[in-house]
């Protein structure tokens, strides 16, 4: 290396790498921190850092249940300055969320002002909302100075933060959690706490126990907006278990009747997560769309409680068909995901089932309950040894007071004529002379014995794991008590297996009647309603009417045209109005040659006879009919200049077909074949020319009729023409159209 650059500071050098090793191991690094320290909760008590920061910053600043109450601008000054060097809003929307009771099964902070609402309102700024600590995060905090949990240094090491908190509450369950980190995430939705507790406990009293003995408990979440979940047992089961999956919730409701046998619909609870305001607008939106055919109107009548009132277009309908029809569209039935994605003991973040979930939490309040139990007993043991040394200045009061008044050095005599360690000593010399009074030695043996006594049972829980057990068995049960019962303890979200409703998907699609019109140019347009009389339509000068079709707007109108190809539109993308419509060319992929030669309104089961201009064709299925891209689906295979001819619907049992030479030949249906697509077979043979027309007709019903001016004529004695597939035919009957056409 140069002497110049060896002179140089350490900050000063370069350095190479690569730079892929370098994005690499920086991307990891920031991986690493977003999953550790901002996403993932704590499997112990189920919070993230910044929420952990908050409670322990209020915990400093003295915000108890029973105290007063702070302006959340100090609570979030305090976090970001001392302990979560990040922005106020983000702090502020996270103490914002602990305290609202829509979000937060139980709040951890009680709040006064303004926190927003479930209709997705935000809460008032900082400076103008207060807030304190809930009975739940007190829970939480309880023995954080009892040396409990671990403790490290703040981001710039002047102050102490809790690596996690004594947990006396099952948090991580009770309250759920949500996250997004990088390359992985969690959710976990809220859950009744006496239910959690029970779980806890059956889990204490036999660790072998299944993850179905788990929920017999423990049967679902519970949300705080209540709703129904309506997931299969043994999906819920198998989200339990493996720690992902998810369930479905619906908005609560009820059938209220109105007056003349009228009703509406009441929804007062509806999903999780979902805002109330927006539910709203979307249900609006799908109105306006049409889309919700069985739904007349929808208000909000909400105050403190939620009421949301359906109106339904006609009382004939079923309720329970219009809430499905509302269900499958809306968010008022909302799909909660479950993965339970959480940092363990060691810090690692991994997918845990719902037994394991409840064993860790166990496990940490066992080392709570050690920790604590030490720190009390060293604390006992001080203050005995402080106890014994007074109990030796009553016993010797006099003596005592000679050294103290006499000697030099009285700490040292005190230690050396009774030997009393220098604690002792120094709290001797530290009394004031009204402690040395009768009445406050009895005082000083009975906290002596009433320690000692405490010392022997700490003594004898730390030496058996059963008696530990049993004591945080015990803990459990009372918190149980005290957070499973009455109006917060209450279970909110019903369970019940979801009702099939019957009905038919084509009920709640909004059908309209429409009259699609084709003109001989080939412009494509619809009218609104059945049109009967075709006089009044107007077209562009030189055009006229060439097919009237009565459909609605559900249908599909689908297109032969004299390519071979057939092509398929919806109804409601065909223009509406006065105006003269689109091009079918603009809509499907024409050539400049090709014409549309029949149109018709696509059903299931139909058949058609497709006949090329050289006189061969077959029967084909509307379902091989169907084609929903530009291009269309080549179906009769012809060359030019060959063409598709005729498209008749192939309804009856015989076949007429017509040629340009002016022969009629009939013969019976079943002699074409159905095909999927190719050139078919020969229905007549000619000499000069090719196929005029063809017609499917019932023979033995009405016979053959053709259109010549205002009359119908009809044909029943039909031997003369009558023959097998392929033959030449004879000239028609008199009064056949000149045109060699059916319809003249």
């Amino acid at each position: 290396m140069p002497d110049d650059l060896k002179a140089l500071p350490e900050g000063g050098r370069i350095h190479e790498t690569p730079l892929a090793g370098a994005l690499s191991e920086r991307y990891l690094a920031y991986a690493m921190s977003t999953i550790m320290a901002r996403s993932l909760p704590d499997v112990r008590d189920g919070l993230k850092p910044v929420h952990r920061r908050l409670l322990w910053a209020m915990q400093q600043l003295r915000l108890d249940p029973a105290g007063g109450f702070k302006k959340c601008a100090r609570v979030v000054g305090d976090v970001i300055g001392k302990y979560h060097p990040h922005g106020d809003a983000s702090v502020y929307e996270a103490l914002v969320r602990l305290a609202q009771d829509f979000a937060a099964r139980y709040p951890l902070v009680e709040g006064q002002g303004n926190f927003g609402n479930i209709d997705g309102d935000n809460a008032a700024a900082m400076r103008y909302t207060e807030a304190k600590l809930t009975e739940v995060a007190k829970a939480l905090l309880e023995g954080i100075d009892e040396d409990a949990v671990d403790f490290r240094p703040t981001y710039d090491g002047e102050e102490q933060e809790p690596v996690v908190l004594p947990a006396a509450f099952p948090n991580l369950l009770a309250n759920g959690a949500n996250g997004i980190a990088v390359g992985m995430a969690t959710s976990i939705p809220p859950h009744n706490a006496g239910e959690c507790c029970a779980a806890a406990l059956e889990l204490i009293r036999n660790p072998e126990v299944t993850t179905a003995g788990l929920l017999a408990h423990m049967p679902g979440p519970d949300f705080p907006t209540g709703g129904i979940m309506v997931e299969p047992a043994d999906s819920v089961l198998n989200a339990y278990e493996t720690g992902r999956g998810g369930f479905r919730l619906r908005a609560r409701w009820e059938k209220e009747a109105l007056k003349n046998g009228t009703w509406h619909v009441v929804v007062t609870e509806i999903p999780y997560q979902v805002q109330k305001s927006r539910l709203i607008e979307q249900i609006a939106e799908l109105l306006e769309a049409k889309k919700l055919p069985l739904l007349a109107d929808v208000r909000d009548e909400s105050t403190d409680k939620v009421r949301l009132v359906l109106e339904p277009k006609s009382r004939t309908v079923d309720p329970a068909v219009l809430m499905e029809s509302l269900f499958r569209a809306t968010p008022l039935e909302s799909r909660i995901s479950l993965n339970m994605n959480v940092l363990d003991a060691d810090r690692t973040p991994r997918v845990m089932g719902l037994k394991e979930v409840l064993r860790s939490w166990l496990d940490h309040r066992q080392v709570v309950l050690v920790r604590r139990s030490k720190h009390r007993l060293a604390a006992i043991e001080r203050r005995l040894e402080i106890l014994d040394g007074y109990l030796i200045v009553y016993l010797n009061l006099d003596e005592v007071i000679r050294i103290v008044r006499e000697e030099d050095h009285p700490k040292e005599v005190l230690m050396r004529t009774f030997g009393l360690t220098d604690n002792q000593a120094e709290a001797i010399l530290n009394m004031r002379l009204r402690a040395l009074r009768k009445l406050e030695e009895m005082e000083i043996r009975k906290e002596h014995t009433r320690l000692t006594k405490e010392l022997k049972g700490l003594q004898k829980l730390l030496s058996s794991e059963k008696a530990q057990w049993d004591r945080i068995a015990d803990e459990i049960e009372a918190a149980r008590q005290k957070f499973g019962s009455g109006a917060l303890g209450d279970r909110r979200t019903v369970q019940k297996e979801a009702v099939a409703v019957v009905f038919d998907e084509s009920h709640f699609v909004e059908k309209e009647p429409i009259t699609v019109i084709l003109s001989e140019k080939g412009w494509l347009r619809a009218q609104k309603g059945h049109l009967e009389d075709p006089s009044g339509l107007r077209f562009k000068e030189g055009d006229s009417l060439a097919l009237l079709l009565h459909a609605e707007t559900t249908d599909r109108i689908g297109l032969l045209a004299s390519n071979g190809r057939a092509y398929t539109i919806k109804a409601d993308a065909i223009p509406r109005g006065r105006g003269d419509g689109q091009p079918v060319r603009l809509m499907v992929e024409l050539g400049n040659e090709d014409d549309v030669l029949s149109a018709f309104v696509w059903r299931e089961g139909m058949k058609f006879l497709l006949a090329s201009a050289s006189g061969r064709g077959f029967v084909a299925k509307s379902e091989d009919l169907l084609a929903e891209k530009r291009t269309g689906k080549q179906v009769l295979v012809v060359d030019a200049p060959d063409t598709l001819a005729a498209a008749v619907p192939a309804q009856g049992d015989t076949v007429a077909v017509v040629g340009e030479n002016r022969k009629l030949l009939v013969f019976p249906l079943e002699q074409v074949p159905e095909l999927a697509r190719g050139r078919g077979v020969a229905l007549q043979g000619y000499r000069d020319g090719g196929l005029s027309d063809v017609k499917v007709f019932d023979a033995r019903r009405e016979g053959l009729t053709w259109q010549l001016g205002d009359r119908t004529r009809t044909e029943t004695a039909l031997a003369p023409w009558r023959g097998n597939r392929g033959g030449a035919g004879k000239m028609p009957p008199t009064g056949f159209p000149k045109s060699n056409r059916f319809d003249g």
